[in-house]
């Protein structure tokens, strides 16, 4: 269980990702149960941090169901996205800007 941290929002206790409400930076010291976390990078207001080390494979767990899976290995308090995970259930994320025809 996460101890009270205004920057994070654990949404199920089996959640292994936090979600950061305001910007973290890179050193801050984030509790947990049972201690604290370095944050590994500076992550942005929205994205998951990893609460515990995952494996690649891994299911990554939010809302306490898994919502993708590890593409790399990360350590507590690292951002967790699409360049160290995969959904499972869409085949890519992608953000492509179309060209407007002349």
């Amino acid at each position: 269980m996460l101890e009270h941290d205004s920057r994070l929002i654990l949404l199920h206790p089996d959640d292994n990702v936090l979600i950061c409400v305001s910007a973290i930076e890179a050193g801050d010291i984030l509790p947990v149960a049972g201690g604290t976390i370095p944050a590994r990078e500076g992550i942005a207001i929205g994205h998951k941090i990893a609460r515990v080390a995952l494996g690649q494979g891994d299911k990554v767990m939010k809302y306490g169901a898994p919502i993708g899976s590890m593409t790399a290995p990360v350590v507590a308090g690292q951002w967790v996205h699409m360049h160290n995970m995969k959904s499972d259930y869409i085949s890519s994320h992608t953000r492509t800007a179309l060209e407007q025809g002349a």
